[in-house]
């Protein structure tokens, strides 16, 4: 694994890491815009404002968005397809499976809860006036939505009408039952299951290519936020990284803790001390991925855990388990409509709710394709994803920590099948 780490860290240092321009793109933005706003001659303010601010800023900066707004239907059709045809062989497994689906969605869903209930106490995004700078797309969030028609309406009526139209709860439930079909027939529709997997593999690496270019898509839209708002836009994202961490930290040092002793009745703070290198691991790499074989060899070296049970729910967890990109989720959701001073009813909360939880489904556990999904979740509540450019700078630290509560919450539902199935050796858990 120290090799793997060693290769995976030394891809960064070849020249100046994606992350790292995308940091300097928005200082370098952010700084500009300032600038623009402070420094910029009166005489030259009609230039700015039309050609500048306006004109270049806002044309980049809307064509980088529509081309993630391009990726979105395919991509999480494609992935959820592949990631329930995945849940669909577990029937295989019979408990095991069924124990570890049910852990990974019921914690998924309680992390976006913690999510939001963090936000909504922080109000990250008041403060940050960004319907003025707004251009053209009204929301629909502050519509009234009676739940029931919330819960009807992701039963797609036309499937294709849906995925033109980008409504993404239909979709998400159709590719569900989609993979799922596909994993029942197995050989029958191999060919079908192999073209939506390398379809994914398509749609994947036209993410990768197109964030190559993020850092002048982030450069253009953190401009002309700051050339519009001035500093008064510094306060609420550092509000938002808080109430991120914040959620995170409740979710992988309480909530998963709090399971483990009153599923397990074993000591948290051993299971912790042993598992911190892997956390540390995942945080430096930001994969989840690339974790699953030191995962595996930790729980069953130092905790006792069968690599019967954790060969299984590691890798599965890998899939579908992403709390931590959930909880990002749930906190952009508030952030983003605070700032454009849109309400969220009960029933858009319920939405995300649902969304943010369906959509770690097939998840890649790759380094910021939250953000991807993220345009999903604020599209299903009629958020503008133009506020995805306020977080996506600073999002890198916050990718590292959050792969690190992902990987966590694998472990800790490994270790609690483990137990339950007698698959545990707790004299192993114990030593140290």
């Amino acid at each position: 694994m120290a090799d793997k780490k060693i290769n995976v860290e030394g891809k960064e240092k070849k020249g100046m890491g994606l992350s790292t321009k995308i940091f300097l793109a928005l200082i370098i933005g952010a700084l500009l815009g300032v600038v623009l706003h402070y420094f910029m001659p009166e005489s030259l303010a009609d230039f700015r404002d039309k050609y500048i601010v306006e004109g270049v800023f806002y044309v980049v900066g809307q064509g980088f968005i529509r081309l993630m707004q391009m990726l979105v239907v395919p991509l999480v059709f494609c992935s959820l397809v592949c990631g329930s045809m995945a849940i669909g062989d577990t029937k295989t497994l019979g408990k095991v499976g069924v124990k570890t689906i049910v852990f990974y969605i019921f914690t998924t869903a309680l992390a976006v809860t913690i999510a939001l209930s963090v936000a909504y106490l922080i109000n990250p995004g008041i403060g940050l006036d960004m319907d003025s700078i707004q251009r053209s797309e009204v929301s629909s969030a502050n519509t009234e939505t009676k739940l029931t028609e919330t819960l009807l309406n992701i039963i797609p009526k036309n499937p294709i009408g849906a995925m033109a139209s980008g409504d993404m709860l239909p979709i998400i439930v159709f590719a569900l039952f989609v993979g799922i079909m596909l994993a029942k027939l197995g050989s029958k529709a191999s060919t079908v299951a192999t073209f939506f997997s390398q379809f994914n593999d398509v749609m994947m690496e036209m993410t990768m290519a197109i964030m190559k270019i993020a850092p002048i898509g982030v450069f253009c839209l953190i401009a002309r936020t700051f050339a519009n708002l001035g500093f008064s836009a510094f306060q609420p994202m550092l509000k938002y990284m808080g109430s991120v961490v914040l959620a995170l930290m409740l979710q992988c040092f309480v909530i998963y803790q709090i399971l483990l002793f009153v599923f397990t009745r074993l000591n948290p703070l051993k299971f912790i001390k042993k598992f911190l290198p892997v956390m540390g691991f995942a945080f430096s790499t930001a994969t989840s991925n690339a974790t699953i074989p030191m995962s595996i060899d930790t729980l069953d070296k130092k905790m006792g855990v069968s690599k019967r049970i954790s060969s299984f729910t590691i890798p599965l967890g890998a899939t579908i388990n992403m709390d931590g990109t959930s909880i990002m989720q749930g906190v952009a959701v508030v952030f983003i409509a605070q700032a454009y001073g849109i309400d969220l009813t009960i029933g858009n909360l319920a939405t995300v709710v649902l969304t943010a939880t369906i959509a770690s489904i097939g998840t890649a556990g790759v380094p910021s394709v939250g953000l991807v999904t993220l345009a999903m979740v604020l599209n299903s509540v009629g958020l503008p994803t133009e506020g995805i450019a306020l977080i996506m700078g600073i999002d890198r630290i916050l990718d590292m920590i959050r792969t690190a509560v992902n990987i966590t919450g694998d472990a800790v539902c490994t270790t609690i099948v483990a137990k339950q199935e007698a698959a545990l050796d707790k004299e192993v858990f114990n030593e140290g």
